[in-house]
């Protein structure tokens, strides 16, 4: 039997974003979450580079201790794949973009902030632009026909690239992927000992997908200090796979809430992690709204970071509860505000955060939007209403 053939690789919307700034900086870096597609896209961005990963141990010892050398054989640019691990070689491609100022010279990966970003501050600050790679959006997997057709089975399944180009079911590639995540990257950022105890942290987190982040609480729940919790925290999401969003408010009001909220970078990462092994599980789950909020979150997300923005994305909250969900400010005190409801049946309640905002805010300019789990499309006066399966009037 002739082995199969892989499926063409899906186009990324950040691609023209990618090839701009390709042609404006003598370096790209493009940093993400593991597995989110950065190889895939540097390689479609520039072929004629030749291709080296930090990940080969050989490779690395090259990198690491005869740097100059290890560049001499790029001289016309390279594609350098996970460089956060050699990050002395950014001071000698300062050197060698300083010599030649030719454009799109160098792509940098990187699936950990810390290095990377650390050392473009302090040695290619000007010469390097900088995006982050996320995992498909919807929009992309529908644009071939390859979207998940149920919000269940979408939660589920997640959308990391791997688990539409191989024949691999999301939840045996999902445990693979947490599983080499806390070996390599956690072991090598933190030190730490006992990966249980993180990896029952990383869980807690799941279960905290969509709420007000008490890390206190979440310290006590795992048995280590807040300092730990931090610390921890800070590493999630230097790894791309957490990120949280932080409430907006105005002096006129002291009573906002002022604590974040945290997210996954995918929502079927959030899923296996709280124990969802199938989309069946999802449908009664009781954290199946917040899991759909989470996911909304990443598409807006997405759509930012995409057209290479720095991400805008806030949510709304006073202590006595009134909300909205997401707030992105669009110019200055001019705001999409989205209610996200994970129902398909419309109900009332869906604009009750968005009515009370708006008369607490006048001097606002907000376009109130409600995204919720059915088809209904639907321009309203309280709202402009989409379904979960077409977010692009929005976006």
């Amino acid at each position: 039997m002739s082995p199969a053939i892989p499926p063409a690789p899906i186009p990324r919307s950040i691609l023209a974003t990618a090839q701009s700034r390709l042609e404006s900086f003598p370096v790209l870096t493009i940093t993400g979450p593991r597995q989110s597609g950065k190889t895939t896209l540097s390689q479609l961005l520039a072929p004629e580079l030749p291709y080296f990963t930090l990940e080969d141990p050989d490779t690395l010892a090259f990198a690491t201790e005869d740097p100059r050398s290890f560049l001499a054989q790029a001289e016309n640019g390279a594609i350098l794949d996970e460089v956060q691990r050699a990050p002395a070689l950014f001071s000698y491609i300062q050197g060698l973009v300083d010599a030649d100022r030719r454009m799109g010279r160098f792509i940098l990966t990187g699936s950990s902030q810390f290095a990377p970003i650390q050392s473009i501050t302090q040695s290619l600050a000007g010469r390097s632009a900088l995006l982050n790679l996320l995992p498909f959006s919807y929009a992309e997997l529908a644009a071939v026909g390859r979207a998940p057709t149920t919000i269940d089975n979408l939660l589920y399944t997640g959308l990391f690239p791997p688990v539409y180009d191989r024949p691999v079911e999301p939840e045996i590639w999902l445990q693979e992927y947490i599983s080499t995540y806390l070996e390599r990257d956690v072991r090598q950022i933190l030190k730490i000992q006992d990966l249980a105890t993180f990896q029952r942290f990383v869980q807690l987190c799941a279960g905290r997908v969509g709420q007000l982040l008490n890390i206190s609480s979440l310290a006590n729940d795992v048995g280590i200090t807040r300092v730990t919790a931090d610390a921890w925290l800070t590493v999630l999401q230097a790894s791309h796979l957490i990120f949280l969003v932080q409430p907006w408010f105005a002096n006129i009001s002291k009573r906002l809430i002022k604590t974040p909220k945290l997210y996954f970078c995918d929502p079927g990462l959030a899923a296996w992690l709280i124990g969802i092994r199938t989309p069946e599980h999802i449908t009664a789950h009781p954290l199946r709204g917040l899991l759909f909020e989470n996911w909304v979150m990443t598409e807006l997300l997405k759509s930012q970071t995409n057209q290479g923005k720095k991400p805008s994305l806030h949510f709304l909250r006073d202590k006595q509860g009134h909300e909205i969900d997401a707030l992105i400010e669009t110019a200055p005190n001019t705001f999409h505000a989205i209610e996200i409801k994970s129902g398909a049946t419309i109900s009332s309640t869906f604009f009750k955060g968005l009515d009370y905002w708006q008369k607490k805010l006048p001097d606002l300019k907000i376009t109130p939007w409600v995204i919720h789990g059915g088809t209904a499309h639907q321009k309203r006066q309280k709202a402009t209403i989409l379904p979960w399966s077409n977010l692009s009037p929005l976006l």
